[in-house]
């Protein structure tokens, strides 16, 4: 009787304060939405949008201040065109925008562990053919010859492809050589590769606005960044200035690639080893466990 006296009173007192039940999908809702926030708030660092945030944020400490102080003129102000201002920032920022949904969309994370070899191996290069685009980038690079080739990975690059001319073939240091000679119809522009044919060439590729590229870099080297930035492919540039070869992926530039580390460096980056031994690790396992059963 005492006991329930006792719950009884703290029933009374203490109704306010209240402990939720905390579930297993509680947590993983709160594992998820940290991932998210996570996950944006780094973007937004790695844009200009960060810049809008911390604009932001000065304009809400004024309102406010003129909340605090009664400043009627500047709240209504602040109501009026908070709405227009909205509509601005999705317009200005469209291109960030635009890139973040693309990059979530290139994003795969089943599809690398449980694809096949032929479905993988379709999209990357062997390394006969990397040595034979390597022969022709360092025998340009030697002349100072520019050139513009870009590797097609998983994201379909057709929107470009339809820009240039249509080539459709087999890769040889002789034909990307003479594709990029001066004065020839097709130098101007980028040489387009998938599933190790050359498809197209003098393709026109999207120039990046990324502020923060060195102002030595030309054109060239800003369409290829630029094309790196919305899609997985892998650019190599070859400069006409100093005839440095350079890789563009992911949006960010490799400068200065030396010809013995050229064939590793894009296999590095295409992945194609990391996802041979995910592909052979689970066949491995299904291996190991049919012997067993």
């Amino acid at each position: 009787m005492q006991l329930e006296q006792i719950f009884n009173f703290l029933g009374t007192y203490f109704d306010w304060f209240y402990i939720p039940r905390i579930t297993i999908s509680d947590v993983v809702e709160i594992i998820i939405i940290a991932f998210l926030l996570y996950h944006i708030m780094t973007w937004f660092q790695t844009t200009r949008a960060w810049t809008l945030i911390k604009g932001i944020l000065v304009l809400l400490l004024f309102m406010g201040l003129a909340m605090l102080f009664q400043f009627n003129t500047l709240i209504w102000i602040f109501k009026n065109t908070i709405s227009v201002g909205v509509i601005a920032v999705i317009i200005i920022f469209q291109p960030e925008f635009r890139r973040a949904l693309e990059q979530l969309g290139r994003k795969n994370f089943v599809s690398s562990i449980f694809s096949s070899d032929g479905v993988k191996e379709k999209r990357h290069l062997d390394k006969k053919t990397l040595n034979e685009i390597a022969k022709a980038v360092y025998s340009m690079s030697e002349v100072k010859t520019g050139a513009l080739i870009v590797l097609e990975q998983e994201v379909h690059l057709g929107d470009y492809e339809r820009t240039g001319i249509a080539i459709d073939s087999k890769i040889s240091s002789q034909l990307l050589i003479n594709i990029f000679e001066h004065n020839t119809p097709l130098h101007d522009g980028a040489v387009l590769i998938r599933n190790g044919r050359i498809v197209s060439a003098t393709c026109y590729l999207p120039l990046s606005d990324n502020l923060d590229i060195n102002k030595a870099l030309g054109t060239r080297h800003r369409a290829a960044i630029g094309v790196s930035e919305v899609s997985d492919s892998i650019t190599i540039i070859v400069s006409e200035e100093t005839g440095a070869v350079s890789l563009a992926y992911n949006g960010r530039i490799i400068r200065n690639i030396s010809r013995d580390n050229f064939v590793e460096q894009i296999q590095e980056l295409s992945g194609k080893e990391a996802i041979t031994n995910k592909v052979k690790w689970w066949k491995g396992l299904i291996k190991h466990e049919k012997s067993n059963s």
